[in-house]
């Protein structure tokens, strides 16, 4: 009996069920512009040998985490599937708009002369924001599979934690680093999940010598109705 889940498409790997159309699976190449984008990031939010200055992502942000991940979400529209049309597309935004905030020629941070405490409050409340969207995709995964809700579930806490680093900032301005780099550490995770969901539904018998069984949350209505039904 094939496992139900609490919304169509195939952005979680095992779980959908088949399209109505004949159209490829996009979700593994939002899944990867998210993943890689987040790492490329996070590993400056960490710190990583020594490194502070994330620049470098605003490239990753525009073209690939951004643009790549939006083409991806809305063609999830194609495939009919609500929930990965909105998180893609949701999430290729956010880094178009980080990328924004992070380039000189748009103004954004200029905007903000000398009020540091003014623009820590304004990116705090920008990723508080993302922290409250991405709870809600949270509780729509809580009947997928563990891959898949550990994904946005950490993806939420490194929202909710880089929020607080900039909410409570050093002396001199910077976002707090004990609370940037726990964001980090769970903006990795993300990553890694990320990058795991996507392997999940690219690697086929045909392609590749390892394929991923998804294992559904015990609370799944599919595999509740499986054991049922073997028990």
């Amino acid at each position: 009996m094939e496992l139900i889940h609490a919304f169509g498409g195939t952005l979680n790997p095992g779980l959908a069920p088949a399209p109505s159309r004949k159209f490829a699976n996009p979700a593994p190449l939002g899944l990867c512009a998210f993943g890689l984008t987040t790492f490329v990031l996070c590993m400056a939010n960490v710190q990583a040998r020594g490194v502070t200055n994330p620049s470098v992502v605003i490239g990753c942000a525009y073209f690939y985490g951004g643009f790549i991940q939006l083409c991806a979400g809305m063609w999830e529209m194609v495939l009919e599937n609500t929930f990965g049309a909105t998180a893609l597309s949701s999430f290729g935004g956010f880094w178009l708009a980080f990328a924004a905030i992070e380039t000189d020629a748009f103004g954004i941070v200029s905007a903000y002369g000398d009020d540091i405490n003014g623009l820590n409050n304004m990116l705090a409340f920008f990723l508080i924001a993302w922290f409250i969207f991405t709870f809600g995709l949270v509780l729509c995964t809580l009947r997928s599979t563990v891959a898949f809700f550990l994904l946005f579930f950490t993806l939420d806490m490194a929202f909710l934690l880089l929020g607080i680093g900039h909410l409570y900032p050093t002396d001199a301005g910077a976002p707090n680093v004990g609370v940037t780099k726990a964001g980090g550490v769970f903006g990795l995770l993300s990553a890694f999940f990320a990058w795991y969901n996507a392997f999940a539904g690219l690697a086929t018998k045909e392609n590749s010598l390892i394929t991923v069984r998804p294992i559904p949350m015990p609370w799944n209505l599919g595999y509740k109705a499986t054991k049922t039904k073997s028990g």
